[in-house]
């Protein structure tokens, strides 16, 4: 007889949650999207593939800091970034302050597949996918319909993202994230998001996706220091994500990430006041929440 499949899966929609706000329409919307991830999962699909299909739906839902849901940046534009990583190869695709394209996580998927680079950005990345005939927006005031539009304090590093991991049945591991970005960021900010090692990683012991300020996450490396940590300290993904995360915020940032291992184990750690998430496994863990 053969030893049962074993899946895992998580995603998040930002760290950004506040008390003062509902997030039943979030919550229920996450909840069918891992019933689809969790089927595709089941039915053998790979995890990259599961993450970017995720990931694209968090994109167009128009519900979290991400795709649709992204805010304009301090110039009136929206500049958005995404980037994955496939575990089983090392390779990765990322697009940064990329204007004029639906789902940004597509864009990084052609960068991996369809060149030999990692990042492309700015006016190169939109001539790169529009080559690649990827689906343009017409009209940014048209197509945006922000999530966040609060009036956003001199210095503050309001934040959202969304993003997924999973491990699939034949223990191949992937990571996904796409972003806004800052509230009102300066024009031309690119934060941790679309930097393999410091807001997405995937490799043969986890994968990881984070979400919060960026520019903390980048100084921590935080996606990477996971798998550094579990790799020559020997640590738990729980630990190691803790950890991490710790590291993160002694440098004064906030935020919270999810990651899933080899054998499927899941961690989904926050510092900050919540953090949207889901995740299950093969085993019939579920589970959807804001807040602890």
């Amino acid at each position: 007889m053969s030893a049962p499949a074993i899946w895992a899966l998580a995603l998040h929609g930002g760290a950004g949650p506040t008390r003062e706000k509902s997030y039943a329409r979030e919550e229920a919307h996450m909840a069918a999207l891992l019933d689809r991830g969790a089927a595709m999962l089941a039915q053998g699909a790979p995890a990259l593939d599961v993450v970017v299909a995720l990931v694209s739906e968090l994109e167009a839902c128009g519900f979290h800091i991400a795709g649709r849901g992204s805010a304009p940046n301090a110039a009136g534009e929206w500049e958005l970034d995404a980037s994955l990583m496939d575990g089983a190869t090392r390779k990765a695709g990322a697009v940064a302050a990329l204007k004029g394209f639906e789902s940004p996580i597509s864009c990084a998927r052609a960068v991996m597949e369809k060149t030999p680079h990692v990042l492309l950005v700015g006016a190169g990345a939109e001539a790169f996918c529009a080559a690649q005939s990827l689906t343009r927006i017409d009209d940014p005031h048209d197509y945006y319909t922000p999530a966040a539009s609060r009036l956003v304090q001199p210095g503050e590093l309001a934040h959202g993202t969304v993003g997924a991991v999973a491990r699939d049945d034949a223990g191949r591991l992937a990571a996904a994230t796409s972003t806004g970005g800052l509230l009102r960021k300066t024009q031309g900010r690119v934060g941790d998001a679309p930097l393999i090692g410091a807001g997405t990683w995937a490799d043969g012991r986890c994968a990881v996706s984070c979400t919060g300020q960026g520019e903390f996450f980048i100084r921590a490396n935080v996606a990477a220091d996971v798998s550094a940590r579990m790799a020559y300290a020997r640590q738990s993904v729980h630990a190691a994500a803790a950890g991490a995360l710790a590291d993160m915020e002694a440098l004064g940032g906030d935020g919270g990430l999810i990651a899933v291992d080899a054998e499927g184990n899941v961690a989904l750690p926050f510092v900050s006041e919540g953090m949207k998430r889901a995740w299950a496994t093969s085993s019939g863990a579920r589970e959807v929440k804001t807040f602890r």
